[in-house]
């Protein structure tokens, strides 16, 4: 088990989980379980720890909206679509974390009452006060808005003090490391930055919402195992977006 520190800096946090996370190494698997495992036992690591944790879902393991409009789907039903992949995501994430004994909502910006309740913001505070871990699906249930916009959504309805994007690379880097062996990584950025440097952190619209209420966001790699963990309890990993641009 990872080490914590003495002292958790955070109360409330939101983590924003990637659907292609659920996808593991990028094998044939929609969602490869033994990563679904491990994500919920981290989670389950960070709840016991006191940490309310809220988790926004995204659903690129089983639909990519864009590319259904590239092959002549309209564009909000290819969207509607997408949201309900985060569901079956979401659902699957629930499923493994009950087993390990963590009680949680699945929350939907869609109604689906047989699977899920619709999201409700003083709701979903209640049931984080109850030591529940509230699991955020189908987007912001409106199409064109991405997961990432509904991550600072949720973020900014339940009060939450930080949110933590989880990737496949370390943090922010001025271009793909997977792509370019030069690619400079940022420890710190601000949000201005950001946006004026086009880096791909989250898209615009939930930068700027972000910079508007004034919500860190710290991008680091979910691939590792442990950076749960280390992340949500503080210790200093990844790329933190923030005011000041500055290393807390």
């Amino acid at each position: 088990m990872t080490e914590v520190p003495v002292k958790v800096p955070y109360s409330r946090v939101l983590l924003k989980i990637s659907g292609e996370s659920f996808r593991g190494d990028g094998g044939p698997q929609t969602i490869d379980w033994g990563v679904v495992r491990r994500l919920a036992n981290e989670v389950k690591q960070v709840r016991e720890a006191g940490v309310e944790v809220v988790l926004v879902i995204g659903g690129g393991n089983i639909w990519r909206g864009r590319e259904a409009e590239r092959e002549g789907m309209e564009r909000a039903s290819a969207d509607y679509a997408g949201m309900v992949a985060t569901v079956i995501n979401a659902l699957a994430l629930q499923g493994a974390l009950e087993s390990l004994g963590v009680m949680t909502r699945v929350m939907t910006a869609i109604a689906m009452q047989e699977v899920a309740e619709p999201f409700i913001r003083r709701r979903a505070i209640r049931h984080l006060e109850k030591g529940l871990v509230v699991i955020c699906a189908a987007g912001t249930g409106n199409p064109y808005f991405t997961t990432d916009t509904a991550a600072v959504l949720r973020a900014t309805e339940i009060g939450a003090q930080a949110i933590f994007k989880a990737t496949n690379v370390d943090g922010v880097y001025d271009k793909d490391p997977h792509k370019f062996d030069d690619a400079v990584f940022h420890a710190a950025l601000t949000y201005g930055q950001v946006l004026a440097d086009d880096l791909k952190v989250m898209d615009a619209t939930a930068i700027a919402l972000s910079r508007d209420r004034g919500l860190p966001i710290i991008v680091f790699n979910i691939s590792t195992p442990g950076n749960i963990v280390r992340a949500l309890l503080g210790e200093r990993i990844g790329t933190i977006v923030s005011g000041t641009g500055e290393q807390s």
